[in-house]
């Protein structure tokens, strides 16, 4: 498969033109024209770049890539470093990160929920290209079984609260849960003005915890690259199924 026909392809399936997004999602560093062996991963680190040249791969697919709208343009030190080795060995590198966390298919958001058995995923804020979700689970749990699924479905022990010692009108049993993987811990506010028992995110910031207790909402930080495995795992296999493009997903460790 050509290189660009390939950035069509996924930006089709994404919708990534309709997505306003912190860096570009496509083709961020062109490599070589033909594509056959692709290696996915959550991050375009030094590892997973070494990775993809010792497996002889012609491209590279993250969920976070380069180029954020925040961080210095200069390719230089670990930044240079990357791009260096990417350009040496002639790997094409694709990165897509919003139009990855929603998409209500290969979504890191859907894929999450359905894996907790949160169902009827919709969006938690106005309009269609809403980043934090929301759904119902199919049993009611109690905030202690919840964690223990999460933990589970992830590997991971979540973080939590304590919201019940602090508040003693926090539900007992979780029912509407808001979703956002990654760092989407800012929208805890939202989630409870919405009617959710609890949000799932992956990271927790200082004042996330009093938001939590305060408004007697449960909090489960699980993991920003926890949470976000899913998706490009998903994005690659359906390429490889549909367009038969030789992919290997690639995990590579982070306790973040």
């Amino acid at each position: 498969m050509q290189n660009f026909q390939l950035e069509q392809i996924i930006n089709q399936k994404l919708n990534a033109q309709a997505i306003s997004d912190y860096a570009p999602n496509g083709l961020q560093v062109e490599g070589k024209s033909e594509i056959k062996k692709m290696i996915t991963g959550v991050t375009a680190s030094l590892a997973l770049i070494d990775h993809a040249i010792q497996q002889n791969a012609d491209a590279i697919l993250v969920h976070h890539g380069y180029f954020w709208k925040s961080e210095n343009p200069c390719i230089r030190g670990m930044k240079g470093e990357r791009i260096k080795r990417l350009l040496v060995n002639d790997i094409n590198l694709y990165g897509y990160h919003l139009p990855l966390d929603i998409h209500p298919e290969l979504g890191n958001n859907a894929l999450l929920a359905k894996s907790l058995g949160i169902e009827h995923l919709q969006p938690l804020e106005q309009g269609i290209n809403s980043i934090p979700m929301w759904g119902t689970l199919r049993e009611p749990l109690s905030p202690q079984d919840f964690s223990q699924r999460i933990n589970q479905v992830l590997g991971k022990i979540p973080v939590t609260c304590d919201v019940e010692k602090f508040n003693l009108n926090a539900p007992r049993l979780i029912r509407k849960v808001g979703i956002c993987t990654g760092g989407g811990q800012g929208y805890i506010d939202l989630a409870y003005s919405q009617g959710c028992d609890a949000f799932i995110c992956g990271e927790i910031s200082e004042q996330t915890t009093h938001s939590a207790r305060e408004q007697g909402i449960h909090y489960f930080a699980c993991g920003h690259h926890a949470t976000e495995r899913c998706g490009v795992k998903a994005l690659g296999e359906w390429l490889a199924i549909e367009y038969d493009v030789n992919v290997e997903f690639v995990d590579i460790d982070n306790p973040a």
